[in-house]
């Protein structure tokens, strides 16, 4: 592969003093806004071809026929899915709603898990990104975006409004884990990932900023990758693009992190104090021209890749050969492995979230 190299950054800063709130986290469905009914693989949601192969080895992965379900919709703009283990349930960003959603494949219904996920202010006439929906409607990117589990169970999302890492704690509270680096705020913290040993990884591209790059509100000259450990923030990468998804590989000696604008992805060999070093580039997705970039990413047991991109989910074996592609109804822009056994893949998209059945099983939190 072509090395690129960006360049790492070692500069270690102590974290501001983590801040705790109150606010209820629902682990029911009783105060359900909405009720969404499973709509089965037969529906209009399922197209006449899921599986693009480029390479026989995605066979071993996806079956051929494969069908795409399409589990909830009328959503805003989703994101951030995570499959609860422990409760057997799937919980996911709407982004402009600023809340997280639960929903319960026994049933098929959706109910708000946590509120204020993203923006906890008075006003926010003046915050987050500005995008069109998959209805042609104007949103802004107030809510949380990325959400993950902790080593402990632990829910913890990255707060775009109020550009910040919060942890739920058990009793219901919330802790920022981050919000600072050097004295300065955060752009707008957007997907992370936990290492077992609770060093957590997150990228800080300005996508929560409503004018990006050239908000005059966005206090840091760059896009960070940084790494949350015991308690101090450092700064690894701060030469990609538009850092977005990021993962590990399941023996976590290696971080995979996406370029959104450049629609690529790097990845870097991790060390044993977690920090990082040999970035290079994995794949270079920019000469395509099917509508979709690198966003969101996870890796199943094996090492394989499965990222948003060009047309679908991109399947990419660990050396990063472009093995095929899965489609969906709506432009994907996050996935993570749920179900008891961890074979379904569960795709936020748009207004939808979708899944699709799998021969293999995804790294999980």
């Amino acid at each position: 592969m072509r090395s690129l190299a960006p360049r790492t950054a070692g500069a270690t800063r102590r974290q501001d003093p983590p801040r705790q709130s109150s606010r209820p986290v629902n682990f029911g469905i009783k105060s359900s806004v909405a009720l969404f009914v499973v709509v089965l693989a037969s529906s209009p949601a399922a197209q006449e071809r899921t599986v693009i192969r480029l390479d026989p080895s995605l066979d071993a992965l996806v079956a051929p026929d494969a069908k795409v379900e399409r589990v909830a919709t009328g959503f805003g703009f989703t994101e951030g899915p995570v499959w609860v283990r422990s409760g057997g349930f799937l919980i996911f960003s709407d982004i402009p709603a600023n809340a997280i959603n639960r929903w319960t494949p026994a049933d098929g219904r959706v109910s708000v898990f946590l509120e204020e996920t993203g923006f906890t202010g008075a006003d926010a006439s003046d915050v987050g990104g500005e995008q069109t929906n998959a209805r042609g409607e104007r949103i802004y990117l107030i809510g949380s975006n990325g959400v993950t589990l902790d080593p402990q169970g632990r829910v913890t999302f990255n707060a775009m409004g109020d550009r910040q890492i919060v942890r739920v704690e058990t009793d219901g509270g919330r802790t920022v884990l981050a919000s600072r680096y050097d004295g300065k705020r955060l752009n707008s913290t957007n997907d992370l990932v936990y290492k077992r040993n609770g060093s957590l990884y997150f990228t800080d591209p300005p996508s929560g900023l409503r004018r990006r790059n050239d908000d005059p509100k966005k206090e840091l000259p760059f896009n960070g990758v940084f790494l949350l450990r015991d308690g101090t923030l450092q700064l690894l990468a701060r030469d990609l693009a538009n850092p977005n998804g990021i993962a590990l590989s399941p023996d976590e000696r290696i971080l995979y992190v996406n370029s959104s604008a450049d629609r690529k992805i790097f990845r870097y060999d991790v060390q044993r104090d977690d920090t990082i070093a040999n970035g290079r580039l994995l794949v270079d997705m920019s000469a395509e021209k099917a509508p979709g970039v690198p966003d969101g990413m996870k890796v199943d047991e094996r090492g394989n890749l499965y990222s948003t991109g060009p047309g679908g989910i991109w399947v990419m074996s660990p050396d990063g050969t472009h093995l095929g592609t899965l489609v969906f109804p709506e432009q994907p822009a996050n996935l993570a492995f749920g179900d008891g056994d961890g074979q379904a893949l569960y795709v936020t998209a748009r207004s939808s979230v979708y899944r699709v059945r799998l021969k293999v099983a995804g790294v999980r939190p």
